[in-house]
């Protein structure tokens, strides 16, 4: 399992709204295409959750607020359930390779 350093964005944060608006795309982009997972906000569920924060929760601040709240245009925030740990990676994955091939 990669650390959670390894998962940070490698690239600086877009600094200009239409850079913001490219860079939620594929976060939603994932969000929409998984299969398993509930595009939730609930804390505590036994199901798996995923929330792409800068379109929901977070929409009404500023990139600049959003990002210092953790919560940029390529964060995607994950909250795993109790199902089968290969269902919820085979998910991810499939979700993953369908927005990096630009089938979203």
């Amino acid at each position: 399992m990669p650390s959670r350093r390894n998962m940070r964005p490698v690239a600086p944060a877009p600094s200009s709204p239409s850079a913001c608006a490219a860079a939620t795309r594929p976060g939603r982009a994932l969000v929409k295409n998984v299969k398993l997972f509930s595009h939730l906000a609930n804390v505590g569920d036994t199901r798996s959750l995923i929330i792409h924060p800068a379109s929901t929760t977070h929409s009404q601040l500023e990139e600049a607020q959003k990002i210092a709240a953790g919560a940029g245009p390529d964060v995607v925030r994950l909250s795993v359930g109790i199902e089968d740990v290969a269902d919820i990676i085979a998910d991810l994955d499939q979700a993953a390779r369908s927005v990096t091939s630009g089938r979203h």
